[in-house]
């Protein structure tokens, strides 16, 4: 199977390419939505809305290294924040399934999302792999072939960093 970067561009010169990168990322995303909307229908379409901007917005995504799962996550999560906003507009109150999210929480972490995308490349890379996709730290270790150690240190300073731009908060 060809790499990531030679899929993006031969799907930016034919859409019809597009395909491939669909289905090398549809469930990930998809399990990535689904857990933040909980309703399986709102996920559908969430998921199906992401892969329709994806495909609109190629031609200008620039590959920078960094996993093109770290651009969907970005898409998906400002698609489930706009969802949780217009809900909010339509019923007066941001509902999940089991408990209600303040619409700062949501607005947080779509400012979380925009601050990952703002790292430096490789440690944007460890926390997409890391808390994204849920590898630990060996795996990554394995697929960036650097050190465990080097991995850490990649973690520790992305999240100072961004509990910097977040100020300061845990979590």
């Amino acid at each position: 199977m060809p790499d990531e970067q030679t899929l993006i561009e031969a799907a930016q010169k034919d859409p019809g390419r597009f395909a491939e990168l669909y289905e090398e990322n549809f469930e990930r995303v998809y399990a990535f939505v689904v857990r933040r909307v909980r309703e399986r229908q709102d996920a559908e379409d969430l998921t199906a809305n992401v892969f329709q901007k994806a495909l609109a917005g190629l031609p200008q995504f620039e590959w920078r290294g960094a996993p093109f799962a770290a651009w969907l996550y970005r898409i998906a999560a400002n698609a489930i924040a706009d969802h949780y906003q217009e809900k909010s507009r339509m019923t007066g109150v941001v509902q999940e399934a089991a408990t209600t999210e303040p619409a700062e929480d949501i607005e947080r972490r779509a400012q979380l999302f925009r601050s990952v995308d703002r790292l430096p490349r490789e440690q944007q890379r460890v926390v997409v792999m890391r808390f994204a996709e849920g590898k630990s730290i060996r795996e990554i270790a394995n697929e960036i072939e650097k050190s465990e150690g080097a991995v850490k240190q990649l973690q520790w300073r992305a999240l100072q960093t961004l509990r910097a731009q977040m100020g300061g908060r845990r979590g």
